[in-house]
């Protein structure tokens, strides 16, 4: 089985009892990780996989898990499914795409490592905050009728999503 298949059932086996355990090792890798990458941020992270894994010292489910999330901030994304233990791994990152899907992903513990400061400044981390912000905003020419579908893209009736609490 591979690297991402394995992440994808840890991911998708965890219940009520593991899944704080799950997320505590998660995010406390990936803090550990980003921390190091932003100190640094002009080297790109490179290397083997099962090298990057000692060298941060985490589990290599976990850290596939990394480069899942990470994978959409890089500027050419990795075949995550081919990732190996002996993959040599480049991560060529947008920082700017990076801060902001950190916010997509409701990642505070990220988005507020210090060593940010080093990377973007406040000025433009707040402008790309905004511009996270707009992106969910959904704008419709019309409002929708009760049992039109939701211009959100939920695929559910308006009703049902925005239209709810209106």
């Amino acid at each position: 089985m591979s690297l991402l298949n394995q992440w994808l059932d840890l991911m998708e086996g965890q219940t009520k009892a593991t899944i704080d355990e799950f997320w505590k090792e998660y995010s406390e890798t990936e803090t550990k990780i980003y921390t190091y990458i932003l100190s640094d941020h002009e080297k790109k992270l490179e290397g083997k996989f099962s090298d990057l894994v000692e060298k941060f010292d985490c589990n290599k489910i976990i850290f596939m898990g990394f480069l899942d999330g990470i994978n959409s901030s890089l500027k050419k994304e990795l075949d995550l499914k081919k990732v190996t233990e002996d993959s040599e791994i480049s991560l060529d990152i947008d920082f700017e795409k990076l801060y902001f899907n950190m916010h997509k992903a409701d990642a505070d513990y990220l988005w507020s490592i210090p060593e940010w400061d080093k990377v973007l400044t406040v000025d433009r981390r707040e402008e790309i905050y905004k511009e996270y912000k707009k992106s969910k905003t959904v704008h419709a020419e019309k409002k929708p009728g009760r049992n039109d579908p939701c211009p959100c893209g939920s695929g559910l009736k308006y009703k049902k999503c925005c239209g709810k609490n209106a």
